[in-house]
């Protein structure tokens, strides 16, 4: 017998609040050729799952969500360069009622092979188009996980990172912040000048103990890469 000592009110909060307060998980498989950083980002507890920049092999990724049982809540670009969005198809096939979510800027990159720079390679690569297109100020609640979204444009014109409020705070960062760099400004609609505003204007504010998982490479801080940074640190 369930024994009810609140409101039904009541209990929905205590839930939530218990729901909260489970731990993230964020498991990383790289992506070759590009060394690409896809991440499978879930609560511990739940069954579902974001599948965050799904890179050129998607089949680990599908594997491990597989293996764990966890099903693909959503699939979220940081932007819209084709390693980060190779997978995409794969997934929209495997969980075809996930929304493909990606910054409003670079939504065109998805259906557009030249645009996203595969078609420079010789292997021109496509997406299904995007379900929903994000900007700053944004805020999706998926798998049970709340992200932030904010504009950091100068790797690409629509960049955007995810940031997961949480003890410590987490950055899915994509291109624009790496251990000891910075994404690359030298492609269409690149600027340094931009992705270095960003960088001060969203990730520099952020407690040093922010971790930021980044598109390329290993997990860094926010208090890290502020004193030592080549590109855009504070100590440099």
């Amino acid at each position: 017998m369930l024994h009810n000592n609140g409101s039904p009110g009541d209990i929905s909060e205590r839930l939530l609040r218990y729901i909260d307060v489970m731990a993230i998980s964020i498991h990383t498989i790289v992506s070759e050729p590009f060394a690409e950083n896809s991440y499978i980002v879930w609560r511990e507890g739940s069954r579902e799952a974001i599948v965050v920049d799904p890179g050129f092999e998607p089949e680990p990724i599908l594997d491990f969500l597989s293996r764990e049982e966890l099903a693909c809540a959503a699939i979220v670009n940081t932007h819209g360069h084709v390693d980060h969005m190779a997978g995409n198809a794969a997934m929209k096939r495997a969980f075809p009622e996930s929304p493909l979510i990606i910054g409003a800027r670079d939504a065109t990159m998805l259906t557009d092979a030249v645009v996203n720079m595969s078609a420079l390679y010789g292997v021109p690569v496509v997406s299904p188009p995007a379900d929903r297109f994000v900007k700053e100020g944004d805020r999706l609640i998926l798998a049970g996980i709340d992200l932030e979204v904010f504009d950091i444009p100068g790797h690409s014109p629509g960049h955007v990172v995810y940031l997961i409020r949480e003890s410590p705070i987490t950055v899915l960062a994509g291109d624009v912040l790496f251990r000891g760099s910075i994404g690359r400004t030298d492609f269409p609609g690149g600027s340094f000048e931009a992705l270095k505003s960003g960088i001060e204007r969203v990730l520099w504010p952020l407690p040093p103990d922010t971790v930021v998982y980044p598109g390329h490479g290993p997990v860094t801080t926010i208090g890290h890469e502020k004193q030592t940074n080549p590109y855009v640190g504070e100590g440099r």
